[in-house]
């Protein structure tokens, strides 16, 4: 066994125009993408846990991990700028992720697809970008997600935001590769997401597209919950 191979990448970003932080974990195997939750940063995930959660599918090649930074900052929690900055600030992550790390990854590895993961907001990120981008992504695991946007747009009213809300626009989705996706939606009865969760649920079976919508019991919105799902989760992918 190698070991978990932990490298460190920066680059200057064209669609955000600022430098990009990001680790990766692990030296082959199928790639994961998972996004901060709120305002976090390229070593959150790696620094609560998450990442030694998956060690033994790092270690034995299954999994290669990207952590990259979020834009939280600069979109939907900058409160000093208008609502159509912050979401025209979303949109260029959106561009940067696809843009410059996953159709890179794409290029890079004999997988076609990523699977996107995050935790609360992080959950929101992997949601959003999976279904913006079903033909990029083969399995989607939100843990504790929250997938409405509306609340950090003091009511303004724009196209973008409502094509970045998923629970506005999946319903009237018909990419055919929604189906073929492996999707998981994590939460427990006490979750703070838990409603929000159960409408995202819902929208997909009256879809009829497949998923696992996994309810744990008497758990918090918190690190300890993810920490189980994730490895249990990764658990689902066929692994050639």
């Amino acid at each position: 066994m190698e070991g978990m191979k932990e490298e460190y990448f920066k680059w200057y970003s064209p669609h955000l125009n600022r430098d990009v932080e990001m680790l990766v974990f692990g030296h082959a195997g199928y790639p994961v993408v998972i996004f901060p939750t709120s305002m976090g940063s390229f070593h959150e995930n790696k620094d609560m846990g998450l990442i030694a959660s998956a060690q033994w599918y790092v270690e034995q090649g299954l999994i290669q991990i990207f952590c990259p930074e979020s834009n939280d900052r600069q979109s939907f929690y900058n409160k000093s700028i208008h609502p159509h900055e912050r979401i025209q600030n979303h949109v260029a992550y959106d561009k940067m992720i696809c843009h410059e790390l996953v159709e890179r990854i794409r290029l890079n590895t004999s997988a076609a697809k990523v699977v996107v993961a995050g935790c609360s907001f992080g959950g929101y990120h992997a949601s959003n970008f999976a279904f913006r981008h079903p033909g990029y992504v083969s399995h989607l695991f939100s843990m504790s997600g929250a997938f409405d946007i509306r609340n950090f747009m003091d009511e303004y009213q724009h196209d973008d935001i409502y094509y970045n809300c998923p629970l506005e626009y999946l319903p009237g989705l018909q990419d055919g590769e929604l189906w073929k996706m492996g999707i998981v939606l994590g939460t427990s009865n006490w979750d703070i997401c838990f409603d929000s969760n159960i409408k995202l649920h819902q929208i997909l079976k009256s879809k009829n597209i497949q998923h696992w919508f996994d309810v744990r019991q008497d758990r918090q919105h918190d690190w300890p919950l993810w920490k189980e799902m994730f490895p249990h989760y990764l658990s689902t992918i066929k692994f050639d």
